[in-house]
């Protein structure tokens, strides 16, 4: 009797632990299918074995040997590779070059190059389905998804989905794709099926630099870590905000979409500028990275549609982190600090650092790492009050499609690309060397110990450069930034861009006067500097210094919105009709709208070759620090 009833016993808990084993299958393979899903920095391939890592300083990816911890490949890609993705269950990568638009694929494998696709411009995010027959990648610039055959590598289609698009998730039905708008941070569904944009969750006009988005495993649910920008705001601790915003994909009601504030999600803990964020394959555990006060928050996944996180502990990081990754089980987490090139592994259970992997060596020279690091840091002796970093405003060297209430003015945010041939620096003029931003390190806006040991030089007057080996490293990173060419121009300047180019540089219509050379501006670093009325002065009832300003670059144009100082005009035909109507800037009222369309066609267009050997060739002055 106690035999048999023990026979069957051991009968029924097979059949227990064969049926929990089978569960835990099926749950690991739907763990494991979900490799990809969000666009990252980082991927894990769906067997947990591999993982690659983009290293956009290097214009390289590494593949890395999860149980071994060792890199077995770094694969040179070309200019600024951002997001990753393993295609499926495969060991194959894809990789989006942002500066040379383009996808290339690789074999992690034997960390070779299989084939590279042409895009139109900036692809930034990409993911796959867990097939890995398709892969979907986000283009900054037109604002698009391109829809990849993972076989033939060819696109396929390509569909609108909004402005400056960065962020891209795939639902696990794989009928939605999820977006998020660069400059926005607002969040965008765009329907696989037809390629149209089907729902929209829009924050605050303020909510600003939006990279990257995850969803939920389980729930409907979207996170985005970004900032929020308060452009009215002078001071360093209420200008620029940290932020993730929940989503629920799957309400209509007026409050679907909330934002999180993670400078009081711990206390009084202020953390800067939010890069990526993960979430286990449980659906449990969130993880964020700050890029600018070097740490992390480690958050339990609440279900609660009020409250959404409730924090667990904090993680100091290294230099820049960048990005985050769960492993397909979701026993480890990968954190990826770009500017010491060096990957961390935490365990999930206590969250404590098992260890590291040197990722690649620095390809920057020492000078411009120091200075790249200063740049991106919102601490002391950068920044007293943790809020804040220069790239807060101008990441990567771009500008944050934002116009400042600035003490003097209304202050359109520059480019810093070409800013080494540009000199002297701000709408204003009113510095003539990168040095002189010691004045904003150690001002309201900052409030850093600064750079300097002692007095400031005046911006204008004797120079600061050579005073402090930081803050000529600041500036060298500064000035290193350089124009790519525009989509518009690549191929050659089409027939209206030629007419354009004829109205632009004729006579009647001035523009060249000012806008000249190969950076199209005439702005020069000798005293005094060549600064202009061009009407738009009297326009902004709280300028203090106009209304002569400074000539700004030309260059890039296409995709730098909005225009002029104040940055009122919205479009390039806005900046040549509605705000020079005195012929001020330029003389266009006489041009018709086909005259006005080929112009805009050829500032476009610029630039449609480097202009930086031009310069060269021209003996143009470059600051070097």
């Amino acid at each position: 009797m106690r035999n048999n009833l023990g026979t069957k016993e051991h009968l029924m808990g097979g059949r227990i632990l064969l049926g929990a084993a089978l569960l835990l299958g099926l749950l690991g393979n739907l763990c494991e299918t979900r490799a990809g899903v969000s666009n990252s920095l980082l991927d894990v391939s769906a067997d947990g074995t591999l993982i690659a890592c983009s290293n956009r300083d290097n214009g390289t990816v590494t593949i890395i040997d999860r149980s071994g911890r060792k890199v077995l490949h770094e694969i040179p890609v070309g200019a600024k590779p951002e997001g990753v993705s393993f295609l499926g269950q495969s060991h194959q990568v894809a990789v989006a070059v942002y500066a040379d638009d383009r996808v290339v694929w690789l074999d992690a494998d034997q960390g070779t190059r299989l084939a590279e696709t042409s895009l139109f411009d900036e692809p930034y995010g990409v993911v796959g389905n867990m097939a890995g027959t398709r892969l979907y990648v986000t283009q900054e610039y037109p604002g698009t998804v391109a829809e990849i055959d993972a076989q033939s590598r060819e696109v396929l289609r390509e569909f609108p989905v909004g402005s400056l698009p960065r962020g891209i998730a795939l639902d696990e039905a794989h009928q939605r794709l999820y977006v998020t708008e660069y400059l926005t941070a607002a969040i965008v569904a765009v329907d696989l099926e037809t390629g149209k944009v089907v729902d929209r969750w829009q924050g605050p006009s303020s909510e600003n630099l939006a990279r990257q988005l995850v969803l939920h495993p389980t729930r409907p649910k979207a996170y985005v870590p970004h900032i929020r920008s308060r452009v009215n705001v002078h001071q360093g601790e209420g200008s620029v905000l940290p932020f993730v915003s929940v989503a629920d994909l799957d309400s209509q009601e007026e409050r679907r979409r909330k934002t999180l504030p993670m400078d009081s999600f711990v206390g009084a803990f202020v953390v800067a500028n939010p890069w990526e964020s993960a979430i286990s394959p449980d659906g449990k555990i969130l993880v964020s990275v700050f890029a600018g006060t070097d740490d992390a928050f480690v958050a339990e996944v609440l279900d609660d549609n009020y409250r959404e996180l409730s924090f667990r502990r904090v993680l100091r990081l290294g230099h820049n982190p960048r990005a985050v990754k769960f492993s397909p089980d979701g026993s480890e987490c990968y954190i990826y600090n770009a500017l010491d090139f060096d990957l961390l592994i935490y365990d999930t259970e206590s969250f404590n650092r098992q260890g590291h992997v040197r990722v690649c060596q620095s390809s920057l020279s020492e000078e411009q790492l120091l200075g790249k690091r200063l740049f991106y840091s919102a601490l002391e002796p950068m920044v007293g009050r943790r809020w804040i970093s220069c790239a807060s405003c101008h990441p990567d060297g771009d500008p944050d499609g934002r116009t400042w209430q600035n003490p003097e003015g209304l202050r359109n945010t520059m480019t810093l690309f070409g800013m080494a041939w540009t000199h002297p620096i701000h709408w204003s003029a009113d510095r003539d060397e990168v040095q002189d931003f010691e004045h904003t390190i150690r001002g309201p806006l900052m409030q850093g110990q600064g750079l300097i040991r002692g007095v400031v030089h005046d911006s204008l007057g004797t120079p600061n450069s050579g005073r402090s080996a930081d803050l000529d490293a600041l500036a060298v990173y500064s000035n290193s930034h350089k124009f790519t060419l525009s989509p518009h121009g690549r191929g050659g300047l089409s027939a209206a861009a030629q007419r354009g180019r004829e109205l632009f540089h004729s006579a009647e219509a001035r523009c060249a006067e000012c806008h000249s050379g190969p950076y199209f501006t005439d702005s020069r670093p000798e005293k005094p500097f060549r600064l202009h009325d061009v009407g738009t002065g009297t326009e902004d009832a709280t300028e203090k210094m106009g209304p002569r300003y400074d000539t700004p670059s030309l260059l890039g144009i296409y995709r730098s919105a909005p225009y002029l100082h104040h940055g009122k005009a919205a479009t390039l035909e806005d900046v040549l009709t509605r705000f020079n109507r005195d012929d001020q800037h330029g003389k266009t009222s006489q041009l018709n709208p086909d005259q006005i369309s080929d112009l805009v066609q050829f500032l476009k267009a610029l630039p449609f070759e480097d202009p930086e050997l031009s310069a060269k060739g021209a003996k143009l002055t470059k600051v070097e620090k």
